[in-house]
């Protein structure tokens, strides 16, 4: 019975003699993983301290220059100069703009380790510290954040276009892009009626960082004004640049602009074979148009071509004489300043010169004068050449392109079908489709 009795204390002893032996091995595990975990924590705490930014976001205000701006944002004189000298090379940071979005980047200690800077839409400017000291900088110019997609827009008139692309929720420029691609057939300042509609197909690029968005190219625009139903592909000239079409391949632009000036001006002398003139005292032949504009207004060429002459023409002044195709050649007399030079070629709208009052002129404005074949003639009575359409070897593509674009205009809110909306009719001037 004793014998029992100590196997069993001996047992029990043993027992708990394992126990404890397990209990200082995980004990000993424990701390071992505590001390780990803690190294690497440690080393965590110390990466995110020394690579993790966090950015305080402004824009530039003006009247500063930008050491003072970085100063005031709390960054020191020295630091704030090797800042400015080490961009120099990528960028200039006396051109900041005001307005512009800047960024300070700190440490979580609260340390400066970095500036971004909006360059321009697409550009930032990104300067960081090379190493926790900040002794020195690495400068880079960085593609923006952005993101691009096709989205449908679509809007009804009360009383502009402008206010019907804004109360669509897009941006202004879109409102221009469409003026631009109808602005051959309707006059957006007398046209628009209440109750016009438009649809546009567009790639739109937005910018997280600023919320600026930028629209690159409508690919199909309807717009229907008063009942009369216009529409627009982007499609391409034979040269391969890229143009507008109606749905039967005819181009929206036309060979020549209706006016050489940007904005609209009165015309203050029409063409005449009998003018009374004012600075000579006799009747003489005035072969162009007068334009009474501002010093400075900016001139445009009416259509591509290539020019002949630039530079001072006798009683003309300061003049630009442009030779187009089909035998047209269009001459701008009194510019303030010339802007292109001879043998440069220009195309349609580019701004060729300056409104001015140089040469035989009582007061500042633009003589316009248009010749065809030689011979001048009226620009305002003067029937202007269409653009080419579509060429017939294009065809197939164009079709394609058509159909894809325009299916994918936005239905009308309420509407499912456009008053007078008709079928493109093919026959008109190109092959039928297939």
């Amino acid at each position: 019975m004793k014998h029992r009795s100590l196997i069993f204390v001996l047992l029990v002893v043993g027992l708990a003699l394992a126990g404890l032996r397990l209990s200082y091995a995980k004990l000993a595990t424990a701390e071992e993983r505590f001390s780990q975990e803690a190294a690497l924590s440690a080393a965590e705490a110390r990466r995110i301290q020394e690579t993790v930014i966090l950015f305080s976001t402004g824009t530039v205000p003006p009247g500063l220059n930008i050491t003072d701006l970085l100063r005031r944002k709390g960054i020191d004189y020295n630091t704030a100069m090797r800042v400015v000298t080490d961009a120099r090379p990528v960028y200039n940071l006396r051109m900041v703009r005001v307005g512009h979005q800047i960024a300070i980047g700190r440490s979580v200690l609260g340390e400066f380790r970095a500036v971004r800077y909006q360059v321009d839409l697409d550009r930032e400017l990104w300067i960081t510290a090379a190493r926790p000291d900040a002794s020195g900088f690495r400068v880079e110019l960085k593609p923006a954040p952005s993101s691009t997609e096709m989205v449908g827009v679509t809007g009804e008139i009360r009383d502009s276009l402008f206010n019907a692309v804004t109360d669509a929720g897009e941006g202004a420029e879109l409102a221009l892009q469409l003026a631009d691609i109808f602005g051959w057939d309707l006059d957006f300042y007398t046209d628009p009626r209440p109750g016009d509609t438009f649809r546009v197909v567009v790639e739109k690029k937005t910018y997280p960082s600023t919320g600026a968005v930028r629209y690159s190219r409508i690919y199909a625009a309807e717009y229907n004004n008063a009942g009369e139903n216009y529409q627009a592909v982007l499609f391409r000239e034979p040269s391969g640049k890229p143009a507008y079409y109606e749905p039967d391949g005819k181009s929206l632009k036309k060979a020549f602009l209706r006016s050489p000036l940007k904005f609209s001006a009165p015309i203050t002398s029409r063409f005449s074979r009998g003018r009374f003139h004012p600075i000579l005292k006799h009747r003489r032949p005035h072969l162009g148009i007068d334009y009474g504009a501002p010093v400075g207004t900016p001139v445009q060429t009416i259509g591509d071509g290539r020019v002949v002459s630039a530079g001072w023409n006798g009683g003309g002044g300061k003049t630009v004489h442009i030779r187009h195709s089909n035998g047209y050649e269009t001459i701008y007399m009194h510019l303030l300043r010339i802007l292109v030079r001879p043998g440069q070629h220009v195309s349609q709208g580019d701004r060729i010169g300056l409104v001015g009052q140089t040469g035989l002129a009582t007061g500042p404005h633009l003589d316009f004068r248009i010749l065809q074949r030689g011979n001048y003639r009226n620009f305002e009575a003067l029937r202007l050449p269409p653009a080419l359409p579509v060429a017939k070897t294009d065809w197939d593509e164009f079709v394609a392109t058509r159909d894809r674009y325009l299916a994918q205009l936005p239905p009308l809110p309420g509407a499912s079908v456009l008053a007078k909306q008709q079928p493109p009719d093919p026959s008109r001037s190109l092959p039928s489709l297939r």
